[in-house]
């Protein structure tokens, strides 16, 4: 029996499976590098052990320290979540030789399904359908598009897609640096790229005794960089002989490798067709649409089956659709570009049949050194439309105030035609994204209300009625000017919007009537010029421009913390494309590509493999060179 669990991971994980443990009665142990001293899962944790440092490779990823760790706290059995060292079959060895319990299948079958082509050729063995290699050096016109995966990574990391076989050399070299770079194995892999493909899943459970489950599936095709950002339970759309196909598929897999504990068998689906992509050995994020549908819980079932029980010979009935949205700190109309800060408000709604997986809390800090995801929100409901129905709701009505997040995004995912129509595929994002990044409507408005309550909060309408008429006061925030004016009873005429009457006006509430409809803004202001009205993020502009922040034409500045990890093979003083790849950073697990922001000269590289800038660092410098003088040239 586990009476203490050490769980090797962080944030929202940690805190999933601690909760878990409190319920059944075991104690449980956290283990932190430094930023993450007073983080929730810390907080949250009976015990916690430091690792001293602040990188993954020092902490997180230290299996000998984690080991270390377990001992010292009296834990007798480790969990390793998800990421960091969840497939690490030498650490699950680690574990076990230090007698204590791994919660997690056998290491050989982590092993054999580390590398994705190894994978292949035992799936091919054992029946499971797949896509036909190709051979990069060999590949033909007819063999595009190809995608390059990294045979030992995942998450995205070490894949492209290649539509050209020029850029066939270049792309292989990328993937190849960043395998290397994320996993310490180089290999890279190419098959032929689905377009439109589905990424669907099966959930599987097996125990020590031979039983195997197949817990239905999941749809996790909206992504963004090869990463999920909207998952579903059942996979929609999906006829009975294609469920049954991955139904049979998943058990072959698990069985193929004498798998124990939960792990995802992913595949491609096209059509009718479905295709092995991998076998993922470990609980997945988007565990919870699995429990909700079926009523489990997968954390406490990987308990048992570690401690040696048997499964029921079936699993129970699945009910109703469950979906689940990430929630990141990161920015989608700039590339999805990750950001860090203080998380001022984290209200998530809670409720029948909505859940919150957080793993952090208001006062938090988003550091640049892990994973961005704030929070997961799951909604479970009869059918599939009322479950979109009410996360789109949910989070529309989530206070979220702090980095900018993914939150808008997801709303409007949710209730585009194309998803709520359950036309999914994994280029949702590459199609849709203009779009849905687009400026809300509600924004102007949203300004108007920011402005009214700063004039309330900083005392400026007071006294400042006049008679005789003088200049509006101004305030902008973004693209939006709004111009107002105190009135002879206390209130405010709004000159940039006629069409707007303010209703009512305090610091933290502002009621407009917009062409005859009232709105109501709850408004929140921050000391770094960031303010809240309703779901809109609102940047003030200053009176004044810093001259410290004036950076010459053409600088290319970080766009977030990070570490460098690779510069381009260009000289100082060589001419360079717009839009050409010059430093690549790695922030939060994603690799992030700085561009020479017009066509010109390289007049200086300032950026150095393995340094961490901070955000706004200054990396290069691109000199623009006219047009004409490009021609003389």
């Amino acid at each position: 029996m586990i009476s203490s669990l050490l769980v090797a991971n962080r944030a929202e994980i940690a805190c999933r499976v601690f909760r878990t443990c409190r319920s059944l009665g075991i104690d449980t142990v956290a283990v932190y590098a430094d930023p993450d001293a007073s983080a929730l899962h810390v907080r949250q944790a009976d015990t916690a052990v430091r690792l001293p440092g602040a990188a993954p490779a020092d902490t997180y990823l230290r299996g000998d320290l984690i080991v270390k760790a377990a001992l010292a706290a009296g834990a007798d059995a480790v969990h390793p979540g998800y990421g960091f060292l969840s497939e690490n079959a030498d650490f699950a060895r680690a574990v076990l030789d230090a007698g204590l319990t791994w919660v997690g299948p056998p290491p050989k079958a982590i092993e054999t399904m580390a590398s994705k082509t190894r994978a292949k050729e035992l799936m091919a063995a054992a029946g499971v359908p797949l896509l036909a290699p190709v051979v990069p050096a060999a590949a033909t016109p007819e063999d595009l598009p190809l995608l390059l995966k990294a045979a030992a990574g995942g998450g995205g990391r070490g894949m492209r897609v290649v539509r050209d076989l020029a850029a066939l050399p270049g792309e292989l070299a990328a993937a190849t640096a960043e395998a290397r770079s994320a996993f310490g194995d180089g290999e890279v892999f190419a098959e032929p790229y689905v377009e439109r493909g589905r990424h669907v899943e099966v959930q599987v459970l097996a125990d020590t005794h031979g039983t195997v489950w197949a817990l239905g599936t999941r749809d996790c095709s909206l992504q963004r960089r090869h990463q999920k950002v909207v998952e579903e339970a059942p996979a929609p759309g999906l006829g009975p002989e294609l469920r049954e196909t991955l139904h049979t598929s998943a058990v072959a897999a698990a069985r193929a490798v004498g798998y124990v504990g939960a792990g995802t068998v992913e595949f491609l689906v096209s059509g009718d067709r479905a295709y092995f992509l991998e076998m993922n050995t470990r609980l997945q994020v988007e565990h919870p649409v699995t429990e909700a549908v079926f009523g489990l819980d997968l954390v406490a079932l990987q308990l048992a089956v570690a401690e040696g029980a048997a499964l029921p010979p079936e699993p129970p009935a699945p009910s109703g659709h469950a979906v689940e949205a990430r929630l990141y700190a990161e920015d989608p109309a700039r590339d999805w570009a990750p950001q860090s800060g203080v998380v001022h408000a984290l209200d998530l709604p809670e409720g029948d049949r909505l859940r919150v997986d957080a793993g952090y809390a208001a006062g938090d800090t988003v550091g640049t050194h892990y994973d961005a995801m704030l929070a997961k929100v799951i909604t479970h409901a009869p059918t599939r439309e009322e479950a979109v129905r009410k996360l789109a709701h949910a989070l529309a009505r989530a206070r979220v105030h702090g980095p900018v997040t993914n939150r808008d995004l997801l709303v409007r995912s949710l209730r585009h035609p194309d998803f709520v129509a359950g036309r999914l595929d994994t280029g949702f994002y590459e199609r849709h994204l203009p779009e849905l990044t687009a400026p809300a409507p509600g924004e102007a408005d949203a300004a108007v209300a920011a402005a009214l309550a700063d004039a309330v909060r900083t005392g400026s309408r007071f006294g400042a009625f006049r008679n005789v008429p003088s200049q509006p006061q101004s305030a902008r925030y973004g693209d939006h000017e709004v111009r107002y004016r105190p009135t002879r009873d206390g209130g405010f005429t709004v000159e940039s919007h006629p069409h707007t009457r303010v209703v009512a006006v305090s610091p933290e509430r502002v009621s407009l009537e917009v062409d005859g409809v009232v709105r109501r803004f709850e408004v929140a202001a921050y000391g770094d010029g960031t303010v809240y009205a309703g779901p809109y993020r609102l940047t003030a502009h200053p009176r004044f421009t810093d001259p410290a922040e004036r950076t010459a034409p053409g600088s290319l500045l970080a766009p977030m913390p990070g570490t460098v990890v690779r510069v381009a093979d260009v000289e100082p003083g060589a001419r360079v494309e717009a839009g050409q790849p010059l430093v690549w950073l790695e922030a939060m697990k994603m690799e992030h590509r700085i561009a020479a922001p017009a066509s010109g000269t390289l007049t200086a590289l300032h950026a150095v493999p393995g340094r961490q800038v901070e955000v706004g660092a200054l990396l290069a410098v691109v000199q623009d060179v006219p047009e004409d003088q490009h021609d003389r040239n």
